[in-house]
């Protein structure tokens, strides 16, 4: 029902690289190789340019769930559905229990009929787990 991916801190921005120059030989301010526009983000957020939203309270959560449920289930295969509504419950429990530690986050797009993902760190992790909807994903083939 949920696929956990995990995400990774990573420095963006400009790239330095040692061609083998002696910049102080060649008169270059000490400072030149200091490169201020890096940025540290989450690499699925920044790669899928994802949205953080606000977070839900239980009621918000169930409504959005209710709402996804009856706006998937229809996309879906009939084997798929059937599957999807085995399984909806369980997995919309897990989220209910881990609720005040997820982000929220949509696509690029910020479309209301489209599956949030959600982020969470781990006991002791120091890198963010994203949960998505497996029923609610497009493959692609690359």
């Amino acid at each position: 029902m949920l696929w956990e991916v995990d995400g990774k801190w990573v420095v963006q921005g400009a790239v330095d690289v040692d061609i083998g120059a002696n910049p102080s030989a060649e008169g270059a301010d000490e400072d030149e190789g200091v490169d201020d526009q890096t940025a540290k983000v989450v690499d699925i957020i920044d790669t899928f340019r994802l949205q953080e939203q606000p977070s839900f309270d239980k009621k918000q959560f169930i409504t959005f769930m209710k709402r996804y449920i009856k706006l998937l289930t229809p996309k879906l295969e009939a084997d798929k559905q059937e599957e999807f509504k085995k399984n909806i419950e369980g997995a919309t429990k897990f989220l209910l229990s881990k609720l005040i530690d997820l982000q929220f986050f949509v696509g690029e797009s910020m479309h209301d009929d489209s599956s949030l993902v959600f982020a969470y760190y781990k006991e002791s992790a120091t890198d963010p787990t994203f949960l998505y909807f497996a029923h609610g994903l497009k493959e692609v083939k690359c």
